[in-house]
């Protein structure tokens, strides 16, 4: 795919607004855009397609951070959940982009402070395609495998980055991924594959140790009143017993399926708690018009409610519409179109705990490891997070639990705690407040404040 450095955001700003502009394509793709009469400073970008393998085709979309001179700006790379979950859309145009998906700009855009890449991943995911359903990877090891080649390749295209520092954010089952990517990573950079400057990794709201989750869904939401102790929270425990017998014995797809229905019995007992914001009411509702996609009744239920409301109608027809134009997408592919099939090809994997590859990089590394989660998030609520930090084996553990917390401000906000967090040697810990699962959606300027921090921008 041919594509060339411009600046999209003033394109789609005079598509929407219907100013002149000129396309000029080559072989379907927009290599150039013209525009008139604006004045905003806005972020130069490219995008292209990786094969990271035959027939395996990843998307990937850089924007270059409008802090000048960008070069001396760090590069974070953004990787959404699901699986299935879409970083060029859902992370860049509902959270950390510099538009959100009505195309006004964001105020906490990470790009003012750092250079941004998105990437569709898994393959399947998004933009990214596979011409068969039969070379999806089948767990976070391939899929971290295919993520290196990525890197390798734009690495190469974009050898300016080489040496700026990168750091990988993550959210969900991003995090997941995020954690064998980085170990994946490290091992390349040491065996000189590939060339860069990688400092670290953020695992946010991240599907690290599912069990830990699943066993505290039920002392969390009685903890803030959304489960009675009887029937509510026995129910609520007696499904999650279920689920972690099924794991003990190594039976993962039964896992899985008694991942969902230990869901279902908490939205049962919760009038539908949204799983993302505890806040939130009705999220089962909100999913019940979507038909069923998925063969599998469980997986269809998981899938309807962790991938699919990523794609809601107004970020489909923008990613299917204006972007795909402007961004010369293959006519034949169809944003989200095959995360179906990402979403089954990991079924066996989901839950399967990756505590292990996460004491790999803070024993076998010098990488900078940050763990951050909403206080309102569910899925992967903040004490399912402490729970398996405490399983980590590092030697830095007893010093971590023995240092002493601080409380974080947000600049227009002083004297109102946004956050709190602890950090020791390689390792921290950010617990943010007013925020769930999708952390720079619900606190974008802490999760901005955040972001800076942990990669040392200004």
């Amino acid at each position: 795919m041919s594509s060339a450095l411009h600046t999209l955001q003033a394109g789609l700003l005079a598509l929407l607004c219907c100013q002149a502009f000129i396309c000029d394509h080559t072989e379907g793709a927009l290599k150039k855009v013209h525009w008139h009469h604006s004045a905003r400073k806005d972020p130069k970008q490219d995008w292209g397609y990786v094969d990271v393998r035959p027939g395996a085709h990843m998307f990937w979309w850089l924007y270059q951070s409008t802090k000048q001179p960008y070069l001396s700006q760090p590069l974070v790379i953004w990787l959404q959940g699901g699986p299935g979950g879409s970083s060029t859309g859902f992370g860049n145009f509902e959270e950390i982009g510099p538009l959100d998906v009505n195309l006004n700009p964001r105020n906490t855009t990470w790009l003012s402070k750092v250079n941004l890449l998105f990437i569709d991943n898994p393959v399947g995911t998004g933009y990214s395609y596979v011409d068969s359903f039969d070379l999806m990877p089948k767990d976070v090891h391939g899929i971290a495998l295919d993520l290196v080649a990525l890197l390798e390749a734009f690495l190469t295209k974009h050898t300016e980055f080489q040496t700026v520092p990168l750091y990988i954010f993550s959210e969900s089952y991003g995090g997941k991924m995020t954690a064998a990517f980085s170990l994946e990573l490290y091992k390349a950079i040491k065996s000189n594959d590939l060339k860069s400057d990688f400092r670290g990794c953020a695992l946010g709201d991240s599907w690290i140790s599912p069990m830990d989750s699943v066993n505290t869904w039920g002392p969390y939401l009685h903890a803030t009143s959304l489960l009675d102790i009887t029937p509510g929270l026995e129910e609520v425990n007696k499904a999650a017993k279920k689920c972690q017998d099924a794991v003990d014995q190594g039976q993962w797809k039964e896992a899985t399926n008694y991942w969902d229905e230990a869901e279902s019995v908490v939205s049962e007992n919760t009038d539908n708690v949204n799983f993302y914001n505890i806040l939130e009411h009705g999220g089962d509702e909100q999913n019940a018009v979507f038909k069923h996609v998925l063969p599998s009744p469980y997986l269809d239920s998981l899938f309807r409610r962790h991938v699919m409301y990523m794609e809601n109608d107004a970020l489909s027809e923008l990613m299917n519409g204006q972007i795909k134009e402007q961004l010369g997408i293959p006519k034949n592919v169809t944003w989200g179109g095959q995360s179906g099939e990402v979403f089954s090809s990991q079924s066996e994997d989901f839950m399967k705990p990756v505590i292990d590859t996460v004491d790999q990089l803070l024993s076998t590394t010098n990488l900078s490891i940050v763990v951050y989660n909403g206080q309102l998030d569910l899925i992967v609520d903040t004490l399912g997070t402490e729970a398996w930090v405490q399983k980590l084996k590092w030697d830095g553990l007893s010093g971590f639990n023995n240092t002493r917390r601080k409380a974080l401000y947000v600049d227009w906000r002083p004297g109102d705690t946004a956050a709190f967090m602890k950090s020791y040697k390689t390792f921290s810990f950010y617990w943010i407040l007013k925020a769930g699962h999708m952390v720079p959606s619900d606190a974008g300027d802490m999760a901005l404040k955040m972001m800076s921090m942990v990669t040392g921008s200004n």
